[in-house]
């Protein structure tokens, strides 16, 4: 009898060897990681997508096991992250709050939040509210992950404790930490938003595509992360899989640039589609300064009165968005400009084009004309990259 108890301790009901173990867990944290992405970001905070009764359940009941948390809790705080992004009143901003506080306390801020009632009151609408939710997922969230304790311990014995631990602190340390203090202050951006949303790599598996953090900050309602060839989103290639056996819908997707190369004047289906593409058009703007910057360097690297680390600092100033640029760098820019006309036009008419979809008071004839004028004075600037870009803007369709 007790050569059985010692036995069920050290191998449970499974005898799972080491590496299926391993297996295993790694199995059911990747559960968790696309029931967090499709279920609680995609479908439930951004209404990207509707799911079948069948995963929609699955995902609460799995998410309720795997991780306590609660679905208005989840998108609430989500959503106020959005709106209030990069400010004081954002729940887990590394702007704000320090890079170290949110990657190593990004869990307790998520609770911290989630005890506000003002922000579960404006933010948590339209989330499940069925008697499921208020008598068990909500009332009871921490019974789940109890629950799964006794599975773990169960299925492989004392080893079944680590299996649990690792699962208790996927969440916490990959979305809690990883995304939302990694995701806002490491990595690349295809897209100058608003914020300082990072994708920290182009392959988004381990997090289930949510690694894509400024593509998602770019087009937050697209049920989508990818937007470059060499990007993969697992947990886009899920959702096609759902659709396909008609267990999800999806409702958005951030739009993709259309092109009319024999167009020669621009026309308001070109205004519309600028304006809708954005960020695609201002992320195509950074590479033409980017090449002009490259030009331009070698002439620049001649004045005696350029240090090389001023040269440094301000070819990162030309990247940054205009309008979050602070008085000293934009005196930094100035000076820059005084040895580089090239330069100080690509910046003054990327400040230009940006302004064409901020003026909502002016009707469509009027932006159009404006759309016209610039690129008519971009394709006389005699400066290449520009030229070429202007061509590309007027081809949009």
């Amino acid at each position: 009898m007790l050569n059985a108890i010692i036995n069920f301790l050290s191998n449970g009901l499974t005898g799972a060897t080491a590496w299926q173990v391993v297996i295993f867990t790694l199995v059911v944290t990747h559960i968790t990681i696309a029931g967090v992405t499709i279920y609680l970001h995609r479908c439930q905070a951004h209404r990207a997508l509707d799911l079948h009764a069948i995963p929609s359940h699955f995902f609460r009941f799995w998410l309720w096991l795997s991780t306590g948390m609660v679905t208005k809790e989840w998108a609430a705080i989500h959503r106020k992250h959005h709106a209030k992004c990069e400010t004081e009143e954002d729940p887990h901003s590394p702007v704000t709050r320090g890079i170290k506080k949110v990657l190593l306390e990004g869990a307790e801020l998520y609770r911290a939040e989630s005890k506000v009632p003002a922000t579960m009151e404006k933010y948590g609408h339209g989330t499940p509210d069925d008697w499921i939710e208020r008598n068990l997922y909500t009332k009871h969230s921490a019974l789940g992950i109890v629950l799964m304790l006794f599975i773990n311990l169960a299925l492989f014995g004392v080893i079944g404790l680590t299996v649990w631990a690792v699962q208790m602190l996927w969440i916490p340390i990959t979305a809690a930490g990883i995304i939302n203090g990694i995701g806002h202050y490491w990595g690349y951006r295809n897209y100058e938003c608003n914020d300082a949303a990072t994708n920290i790599i182009p392959f988004g598996i381990l997090i289930g595509g949510e690694e894509l953090h400024n593509n998602h900050h770019t087009f937050g309602t697209s049920a989508k992360l990818s937007s470059k060839w060499y990007e993969f989103d697992i947990g886009w290639m899920y959702i096609r899989m759902l659709e396909m056996v008609g267990l999800a819908k999806v409702k958005k997707i951030a739009p993709a640039p259309k092109f009319n190369h024999a167009k020669l004047v621009p026309d308001l289906d070109t205004l519309q589609s600028v304006i809708a593409n954005r960020y695609d058009v201002m992320a195509k703007y950074a590479k033409s300064l980017k090449s002009t910057w490259h030009e331009e360097r070698a002439h620049l690297a001649g004045k005696a009165a350029l240090e090389s680390g001023f040269l440094k600092s301000v070819k990162k100033l030309l990247q940054r968005e205009p309008t979050k640029l602070e008085a000293p760098q934009k005196q930094q820019l100035t000076e820059l400009f005084l040895h580089s006309k090239a330069l100080q036009t690509m910046h003054e008419m990327r400040v230009e084009l940006g302004a064409i979809w901020e003026r909502s008071h002016f009707t469509r004839d009027q932006l159009l004309h404006q759309l016209q004028d610039w690129c008519a004075r971009a394709e006389a600037s005699k400066i290449k990259a520009l030229e070429e870009f202007s061509l590309r803007l007027r081809s949009y369709s």
